[in-house]
C-alpha cells in the first residue's frame, strides 16, 4: 500500500513538474533571446509560487500558529488559482499560436508583393559607351619602390548613399513576437480570470430563491423560507468581516428557518472563535440549525458544536425536531465515522411520522440514497462548491450525484448549494458563491 501511495505521489509531482516547466517555457524562454535575468526570475517565480502553496496547504492542516497560516494563505492558495488558469490560458495559446503565425507571413508576404521595382540610378548602372569611342585610359601613379607607374582604377563617380545594415538586435523575429504576444495575452487572461473570481468572493455571496413543493406539506405551511448556507471556509483568508457579510446577507431575506449545512470553518475554536463571532447576529422566526460537514472534523468538531450552541444556533447531531408543520433532521458528516460520530440515519429518522413532511440537513449529496431509504421530502447539502473553479465542475461533478440545484431521486428531491465562501484559493470561476433561499410550496395551496 505504502509502495502504491509513493508511485502515485511520485506521479503527480511529475506531471506538477512537467505543468511548470511548460508554463515557464512558454512565459518566460520562448519570449526571450536567450539566457539571462528574465528566465532567471520567472524561474523564481513559478518554484517560489509553489514553495508558497504547499506551505499554505501544510500549515492550515498542521494547525501551524495562526498568523504564519495568514502570511502564507493569501500568496499561497491565489498561485494555485493563477498557475491553474495559466496553464490554461498557455495551452489555449498553442490554437492561436499557428494560426497568428500564419497571418503575420500572409502579410509580410502580401506587403513584397506591393512594393514596385527598385530603379536603377544613373550613377549606379553603368555608363555606356557611344559606338567608336575609345574607353578612358588608365592614370598612372608613380611606384614608390620602382619608380614606375601601375594603372589606376577608374574614377566611379559620386558615391551612393550608404544604408546602414539593421541590426539582427533591432526587432525580434517573427516567431519571438508571436511568443510574447501569445504568452503576454495568456497572462492578461490568467491574472483577470482570478482577480475577477478573487473579488466575486470577497464581495460576498448572491441570493438564489427556489420554490420546491413538497406533497405532504400543510397548505398552513406554504411560503415557509428556509434559508440554506453552506461552506462558509472561516480562515486564514476568510475572517469575521466576511462572516458578517453572509449573516448580512441571511438576514435580508427575512427567512422563516437558517440551515446551517457544514464547512463553517477550517481550523480551530482558538483561531477562528472571533471570526465566527457574528453568527450570533442571525435571525429567523424558528431559529438557526447546524450539521456538521468534513471540515470540521479537520478542524475540532465537537469544540465547533459546542461553539455554535454557544453562539445561539441549534446543533442536529443526528437528531431531529419537530416544527409545527414538518420535521427538520440532520446527520453528522460521513467524514466524522472515522472518529465514530458518523451519520446515523436510525437514530435522526427511524421513529418519525413518515405522514408528516422531512426537511433533512446533511452536507454531502452523496448521502442522498439513504435519504430516500428513509422516506425523507427533501434533502439540503451543499460541498461540492458548484466546482469552484473551472473545470474542476467536471471533477466535482463526476464525484456527487448533483453538482448544484434542485434535483429528484425518487420521491425524495436535493438541492444542493454552491456555498457561501470558497476553500483554499478565495477564488470562484464559473461557479458563484450563494445563500439560497428554499421556498416551500404546499400542493394543497
Amino acid at each position: 500500500m505504502v509502495v502504491v501511495f509513493a508511485l502515485v505521489a511520485l506521479a503527480v509531482v511529475g506531471v506538477i513538474a512537467t505543468a511548470n516547466w511548460y508554463v515557464w517555457r512558454r512565459l518566460f524562454r520562448d519570449t526571450t533571446r536567450g539566457p539571462g535575468p528574465v528566465r532567471r526570475v520567472g524561474a523564481v517565480v513559478i518554484a517560489g509560487g509553489w514553495v508558497l502553496a504547499v506551505g499554505a496547504l501544510v500549515a492550515e492542516r498542521t494547525g501551524a500558529p495562526f498568523p504564519l497560516q495568514q502570511v502564507l494563505a493569501w500568496p499561497g492558495f491565489l498561485w494555485l488559482a493563477l498557475s491553474i488558469y495559466l496553464l490554461l490560458a498557455v495551452l489555449a495559446g498553442e490554437v492561436v499560436r499557428p494560426l497568428l503565425r500564419r497571418f503575420l507571413e500572409r502579410r509580410a508576404a502580401g506587403r513584397r508583393q506591393a512594393e514596385p521595382e527598385p530603379r536603377t540610378s544613373p550613377v549606379e548602372g553603368s555608363a555606356r559607351i557611344p559606338a567608336g569611342t575609345a574607353p578612358p585610359k588608365a592614370t598612372e601613379t608613380p611606384d614608390a619602390d620602382a619608380g614606375t607607374g601601375t594603372p589606376a582604377a577608374p574614377d566611379p563617380g559620386p558615391a551612393a548613399p550608404a544604408t546602414a545594415p539593421e541590426s539582427p538586435l533591432a526587432l525580434p523575429s517573427r516567431r519571438l513576437f508571436v511568443s510574447r504576444v501569445v504568452a503576454g495575452a495568456a497572462a492578461a487572461a490568467a491574472v483577470g480570470t482570478v482577480g475577477y473570481g478573487t473579488y466575486g468572493v470577497l464581495n460576498g455571496p448572491s441570493v438564489k430563491r427556489v420554490t420546491v413543493p413538497l406533497a405532504k406539506l400543510p397548505r398552513a405551511a406554504h411560503g415557509f423560507r428556509i434559508a440554506v448556507v453552506s461552506d462558509i471556509h472561516l480562515g486564514p483568508v476568510l475572517g469575521r468581516g466576511f462572516a458578517q457579510k453572509v449573516v448580512d446577507t441571511v438576514n435580508s431575506t427575512q427567512p422563516d428557518l437558517i440551515a446551517v449545512v457544514g464547512d463553517l470553518v477550517d481550523g480551530s475554536v482558538k483561531d477562528l472563535g472571533p471570526a465566527a463571532s457574528p453568527l450570533a447576529g442571525l435571525r429567523a422566526r424558528h431559529g438557526a440549525y447546524f450539521v456538521t460537514g468534513n471540515h470540521e472534523y479537520f478542524s475540532g468538531a465537537e469544540q465547533w458544536v459546542a461553539e455554535v450552541r454557544r453562539l445561539g444556533l441549534i446543533p442536529l447531531e443526528n437528531a431531529r425536531t419537530e416544527l409545527p408543520h414538518f420535521d427538520l433532521a440532520g446527520v453528522n458528516d460521513v467524514a466524522g465515522e472515522d472518529e465514530g460520530q458518523g451519520p446515523d440515519y436510525a437514530k435522526a429518522l427511524g421513529d418519525r411520522d413518515r405522514a408528516r413532511a422531512c426537511v433533512l440537513l446533511a452536507h454531502q449529496p452523496v448521502m442522498i440514497h439513504d435519504a430516500v431509504d428513509h422516506g425523507v421530502d427533501l434533502q439540503l447539502s451543499g460541498h461540492t462548491h458548484g466546482g469552484q473553479l473551472w473545470p474542476g465542475n467536471l471533477i466535482a461533478g463526476a464525484a456527487n450525484p448533483t453538482l448544484a440545484g434542485l434535483e429528484r431521486y425518487g420521491d425524495t428531491q436535493l438541492y444542493v448549494s454552491r456555498g457561501a465562501g470558497a476553500w483554499g484559493p478565495p477564488t470562484r470561476v464559473g461557479a458563484e458563491s450563494d445563500i439560497t433561499v428554499i421556498e416551500l410550496a404546499s400542493r394543497q395551496a
